[in-house]
């Protein structure tokens, strides 16, 4: 009897936040995004980039465009009002940017 096929996994995880040019008006933060499959849709088993929040939003308006009835996840909010620390608020950017992916 033939074993069933391996169930296929995708992992993503979104590290190791960066920010550049710091203290300038045009400081940002980029996001290492690892991700690791078994698919046999990706020809590379494990990837990794470097994305900012603006590739993040460009992505999701993408997918609004193609995705017809299928709600297309929400982003972590722009923050203009942020109450606490820098690094607070980049890490909780990153797991909301990790929810966005998973999903």
């Amino acid at each position: 009897s033939r074993s069933p096929a391996p169930q296929e996994l995708t992992t993503v995880r979104v590290q190791d936040p960066r920010v550049h040019n710091e203290g300038s008006w045009n400081s940002y933060v980029d996001y290492k995004i690892f991700l690791h499959t078994n698919s046999r849709a990706f020809t590379a088993k494990t990837s990794c980039v470097r994305r900012r929040y603006r590739e993040f939003a460009w992505l999701r308006r993408q997918l609004q465009k193609n995705a017809g009835l299928v709600p297309v996840p929400e982003l972590p909010g722009k923050s203009g009002l942020f109450v606490g620390s820098t690094d607070e608020f980049i890490e909780r950017r990153r797991q909301g940017l990790q929810r966005f992916l998973e999903r």
